[in-house]
């Protein structure tokens, strides 16, 4: 008797249409019009609830864009919110003029207008967002992967998780009661120049001075951490919540590359995937030397690509548990005919504080590291603020009065973040991709980021290769310190 195996690419194959929402739909190897993407309003049941919430739909009515090895970021944005927005390509490294920040250079999109976007895109997990703190927080972020020629020939299984908090309060609301009134809710004025003034700790070149014996460790005793400014009414992986999870069908005994994009506007979570061994191989989108765990960690902004052998036929839950708490959201593998059960959206004990040691992002080593060359410029950045009132500072300043930590193109620069605040600071720097190379004062061969995770009273060093001459925004995100001022610009000059 002749029996027919089907091919774990087959299995695939057939299942692509099963798990379209997802993954979001791929856009064909020859494109040749751009791709459409609509900032838009959607309707969202959650908890039984209907939430309207903003989003960024592609023409197939999906969420988000999958670009194919090779293809180029080609694509026309409509504006059909009724309020003015701009997008920021988080992860990508497009022409300044295309970044997506407010009025640097281009201004806002005004309702009804479409802009053209066309650039080379960053392989990896990425995603994209407004860069109105209030609108981010009303959902309007999406996935956006990009594959590789070794994804394609892979033989395995892509799924995407995207995490959100939620509330069901209108964004501004939510935002006036964690700063007390002290958010920027526009960002209007975002684009104005910096003025001349210094002061004492900014914009100070540290050049030639040995860091390298610094011990920050310990620095924390007896103090405590601020960990969540909201409990939020809900956390979301694309777009559902435990009482109604996605559930997407897998191969018994399969492999699955799981993407996660943490676009949580003030919420870090800890991914974990239970019974199924799992090893991490890529951060913001850059390989790692693959890391083996079962739970790993990720602040705003960040992304993990997990890779999970599936044990055999069952329901595999992969679950994101809020720091410091007990809420929970997740997605569910099932390969078929499994029975999958209820899980709470509440955990029985609450998960720990985010990496305030460090310890995940120690164990992190780039796969494609920087090369090695001479450092021409090294600079501190003091973060620090407070909850009362509710400010946040970068060297001492807000966005209104701040000092451009500045390099020229072509130059080796490290930036040395020094937290002397008791939150911690996921900082984003646009338009470049740094690696991680010093920890508490220890020199290490760290992961290549786009966002890096500063937890109180720690000091972290990134090393850079200064790009486009221009103004690229360097900022903390999370939203509320971002909407209080936690705010500057690497100024790059030629």
């Amino acid at each position: 008797m002749n029996t027919t195996k089907i091919s774990r690419r087959g299995f695939l194959a057939a299942s692509a249409a099963m798990a379209a929402s997802t993954a979001c739909p791929r856009m064909a190897f020859a494109q040749t019009a751009p791709l459409s993407l609509s900032a838009a309003t959607r309707v969202l049941d959650i908890g039984g609830r209907a939430a309207t919430v903003y989003g960024l739909t592609n023409a197939a009515g999906g969420q988000g864009l999958i670009l194919d090895p090779g293809q180029r970021f080609r694509v026309d944005l409509t504006n059909s919110l009724d309020v003015e927005t701009i997008i920021h390509w988080h992860g990508q490294l497009p022409p300044n003029v295309q970044d997506g920040v407010p009025n640097l250079p281009q201004p806002l999109l005004k309702t009804g207008e479409m802009r053209s976007f066309d650039f080379a895109p960053n392989p990896g997990t990425h995603w994209m967002h407004s860069h109105v703190p209030v609108q981010e927080m009303s959902l309007l972020a999406a996935p956006l992967i990009v594959r590789t020629a070794e994804d394609v020939a892979a033989d395995r299984q892509e799924v995407v998780m995207f995490l959100h908090d939620f509330s069901f309060r209108p964004a501004e609301e939510v935002l006036a009661e964690i700063t007390g009134g002290m958010a920027g809710h526009d960002m209007a004025a975002m684009g104005k120049p910096a003025p001349a003034k210094k002061d004492a700790m900014a914009g100070m070149d540290m050049s030639g001075m040995d860091m390298s014996g610094m011990d920050m460790s310990g620095g924390m005793a007896g103090m405590a951490m601020d960990l969540n400014d909201f409990n939020f009414d809900a956390y979301l992986a694309n777009d559902r919540t435990l009482s109604d999870p996605e559930v997407i069908p897998v191969e018994a005994g399969g492999r699955i590359r799981l993407r996660v994009v943490n676009a949580a506007a003030a919420t870090a979570f800890w991914i974990d995937t239970g019974a199924a061994p799992a090893r991490l191989v890529a951060v913001d989108g850059h390989a790692i030397v693959p890391l083996p765990g079962t739970r790993f960690g990720m602040a705003m902004a960040q992304r993990l690509d997990i890779e999970i052998d599936l044990p055999g036929a069952g329901a595999f839950p992969v679950l994101a548990l809020r720091e410091g708490a007990r809420e929970q959201t997740g997605i569910i593998l099932a390969s078929s005919g499994a029975e999958v059960k209820r899980i709470a959206g509440m955990a029985e004990a609450e998960a720990p504080a985010f990496d305030t040691d460090m310890a995940q992002e120690l164990r992190l080593q780039a796969a494609n590291p920087l090369a090695a060359r001479k450092v021409d410029r090294t600079q501190m950045i003091m973060l620090a603020g407070s909850m009362q009132p509710y400010v946040w500072t970068i060297d001492g300043q807000t966005w209104d009065s701040h000092i451009p930590v500045t390099a020229v193109s072509g130059q080796r620069v490290e930036l040395m973040f020094h937290n002397m605040s008791m939150m911690g600071h996921p900082m984003h720097l646009h338009g470049h991709v740094f690696q991680v190379v010093n920890i508490n004062g220890r020199a290490v061969n760290g992961a290549m980021r786009d966002t890096i995770y500063v937890p109180p009273m720690a000091q972290v060093t990134v090393a850079l290769d200064a790009g486009e001459a221009a103004r690229w925004m360097l900022h903390c995100h999370h939203m509320p310190h971002l909407s209080t001022g936690m705010m500057t610009e690497f100024a790059v000059s030629a």
